[in-house]
């Protein structure tokens, strides 16, 4: 008896989120110089998509269109289609689901992560939450959502199942482990997420933080789901030793799993699938 073949599996770069600092390593990509320069290296080392949060002057976690505009036509200029440029609406405690909402109308990426407790944190906030997601159809955005723990797939499930996200499935994000300092997630950290009887998505990627992310997320891809790294998460090669920069993690995760068999997705397999899904 034969398997079927396994699809590529897709490398997400994410570069600096919307905490570390240079302070934390001079090699944090802050500026849209920095972000061209970070994705180019990180598409020729194996990513298919860069996942982009932009700073204010000050290095600020930020919310802004025009900021994001900045930030992508660098992108773009360096990469071309080479990459998914996909933006974060992560809250960080600062913005409102309505400014969330309103960036992703005002800016029309190619694709976009919502995090479902911030987005969508309650019933009240369901209709907003439909109607972007019916905005996001129309205009082709594809959305991520994230989901923090098993309780979220549930949820997000249970709302699918209402029509309330406007396709029968929808990209998701398992995050293994939380802004704390110290995470240290461990690849059994997924496992929760694909029990018996838990919700299932066509699309999955694994995030994890700490040295162990390379495991956590190779983990995830041999069971079927996609990868995402970086200096968001993590600052450190799978050996455990401060990685140079953001490339050198994605090159690190690409051989992982190439030796293990898998191919590599390009930023068109991976926009193809979700097509698919």
């Amino acid at each position: 008896m034969t398997s079927e073949p396994r699809s590529p599996v897709a490398l997400a770069l994410a570069p600096n989120g919307g905490r570390r600092t240079r302070a934390d390593h001079s090699a944090i990509p802050l500026t849209p110089s920095d972000l061209a320069a970070t994705a180019e290296a990180a598409a020729d080392a194996g990513a298919a998509m860069i996942h982009v949060h932009v700073r204010d002057g000050n290095g600020g976690h930020l919310l802004d269109a025009d900021a994001y505009r900045a930030a992508t036509t660098a992108i773009r200029e360096a990469v071309g289609d080479r990459l998914v440029v996909q933006i974060t609406t992560e809250a960080l405690g600062i913005y409102s689901p309505e400014e969330q909402i309103a960036l992703v109308r005002d800016l029309r990426p190619e694709a976009a992560s919502l995090a479902l407790r911030e987005i969508c944190p309650d019933e009240a906030a369901v209709p907003a939450f439909a109607d972007l997601m019916t905005f996001m159809a129309r205009e082709r955005i594809v959305p991520q959502i994230i989901l923090y723990a098993p309780e979220d797939a549930v949820r997000l499930a249970a709302l699918r199942d209402r029509g309330v996200l406007a396709a029968a499935d929808v990209p998701v994000l398992y995050v293994l482990g939380r802004y704390t300092p110290g995470q240290r997630s461990a690849p059994a950290d997924l496992l929760p997420f694909l029990a018996p009887g838990q919700p299932s998505f066509g699309h999955w990627s694994v995030c994890a933080f700490g040295p162990r992310e390379a495991a956590c997320v190779a983990t995830g891809a041999f069971l079927g789901g996609h990868m995402r790294v970086g200096f968001e998460n993590n600052l450190h090669l799978p050996d455990g030793t401060t990685a140079p920069d953001n490339a050198s993690i994605v090159r690190a995760t690409a051989e992982l799993v190439t030796a293990g068999g898998l191919e590599l997705a390009t930023a068109d397999d991976l926009r193809r699938a979700w097509q698919a899904d």
